[in-house]
């Protein structure tokens, strides 16, 4: 029996260190509620529209940051779960054009960070914290409306840069043509981009991943996978026979793209049907539709001419899951052994009542969406505001994500708030969260 008092005395030990926080978080903007065992902590409450956010090698965060800034890096004292605190907030890279997108390269010594017209490279050295001087690589995307140009290096295709580039306005007709090179995630060769003496390439040389997609915002890899998925936004103020539908259609969407080296698969290079065809989220209210309306299903409104119809939608790609109306997606993140995915919903500025303004999750098993296409229960809620009715004016509003702490943290920033926070408690309970339990009863 000694043996075992011994563990449990170590175990024990172990979680009154862990108890004994290194530091206190500051205060958040606004109330959070949360799903039962979900806690968090915000870290710091002081940055200028915080948007994309990646892990580097060392553990360090490093945060695209608007309003005139460019790239932060956050230094922190890593302690078990929530028992983390900042060390160091510096500026990473002083460029007051970027606004969105951030990745890393695999070995970690170049970040990717992009402005609404261009996509920069940067030496990166994360143990002294320092970035050399930009480097446009890809060029050619200015035009109105959507700013975000995301990006993501994918793990199971380390040598690839995917970009994701929305429409120019809420109706782009011209993305009808797949060479308008708008409403896209196109796919770039690394070591193409970075050689020697080469030149910006044009977006628009990018090889094609999937095409007909409004502003999918939100680009993740499933890491047990490497399969590709996005999160679109779809469009506002939709009607339908001249009726208003827009309040409750059309549904956000979760696309599926394979594997981005692929070009045998399937949905490589396809149409997803923006701008004619967006999916039913509220069937009640869609007329007309032959067969039956039903949830997850193409349809087409009045914002297009009438060529298109419900069943020439039948030949884009469906989305394998379809989200409430005007959630707007703008993030999406792999748990590492692939069984879910979480999401941040910025929220709705056009409905009422507001819609959003929360942290989601997606379950996955066998490297698919557990539900079916047609369910409205595949959003499961982790972190929301306690009042939506103050939204979008007064709430946190959630942008970027990154999954550190071995799988047990997450990172979330609001640019309404300036916020960078610290989640934990977020997985669907199993195993690990028992077994810590049970530690804590022998305590």
């Amino acid at each position: 029996m000694a043996p075992l008092r011994l563990v449990l005395g170590a175990l024990c030990a172990a979680a009154a260190a862990a108890a004994a926080a290194r530091c206190s978080g500051q205060t958040p903007a606004w109330t959070a509620v949360t799903a039962p065992g979900v806690q968090h902590k915000v870290l710091l409450n002081d940055l200028a529209g915080p948007r994309g956010i990646v892990i580097d090698s060392e553990g360090n965060l490093l945060v695209v940051e608007q309003g005139g800034k460019g790239v932060r890096r956050v230094v922190l004292d890593d302690g078990e779960g929530l028992d983390v605190c900042v060390t160091e907030s510096s500026q990473l890279v002083d460029d007051s054009s970027l606004s969105h997108g951030i990745a890393l390269s695999s070995d970690g010594k170049t970040l990717f960070a992009s402005s609404p017209t261009d996509v920069y490279a940067y030496a990166y050295d994360a143990a002294k914290g320092t970035a050399g001087a930009g480097r446009n690589i890809i060029t050619g995307m200015d035009q109105g409306g959507h700013f975000t140009r995301s990006l993501l290096v994918p793990r199971h295709n380390p040598n690839l840069l995917l970009v994701s580039r929305g429409s120019e306005g809420n109706i782009d007709a011209d993305t009808t043509d797949v060479g308008s090179a708008r409403s896209q995630i196109r796919t770039f060769k690394i070591d193409a981009l970075l050689g020697d003496g080469g030149e910006a390439v044009q977006y628009a040389s990018g090889a094609v991943l999937g095409w007909g997609l409004r502003n999918s915002v939100g680009v993740a890899e499933d890491p047990t996978t490497g399969y590709i998925w996005s999160v679109e936004n779809s469009i506002d103020d939709m009607t339908r026979s001249g009726r208003d539908i827009h309040n409750t259609n059309p549904g956000e969407e979760l696309n599926f793209h394979g594997l981005p080296n692929d070009t045998s698969s399937a949905v490589y290079g396809r149409n997803y049907g923006y701008p004619a065809c967006v999916a039913i989220w509220d069937s009640d209210v869609v007329e007309g539709y032959a067969g039956g309306a039903a949830t997850g299903k193409q349809m087409v409104g009045d914002q297009m001419p009438s060529n298109f119809t419900d069943a020439s939608c039948g030949e884009a790609v469906a989305p394998y899951v379809t989200l409430s109306a005007h959630l707007a997606p703008l993030d999406m993140e792999f748990q590492d052994d692939g069984s879910a995915a979480y999401i941040s919903m910025h929220g709705s500025w056009n409905r009422q009542p507001p819609n959003g303004y929360r942290l989601s999750r997606l379950s996955f098993a066998a490297g698919f969406p557990v539900h079916e296409r047609s369910s409205q229960d595949a959003e499961e809620r982790i972190m929301w505001n306690a009042d939506d009715a103050a939204c979008p004016g007064g709430c946190f509003r959630p942008v970027g994500l990154a999954l550190g702490g071995g799988g047990k943290r997450l990172y979330m920033t609001s640019d309404a708030t300036g916020e960078l926070t610290a989640i934990t408690g977020f997985r669907a309970p199993g195993t690990e969260h028992q077994a810590t339990m049970k530690v804590q009863a022998a305590c």
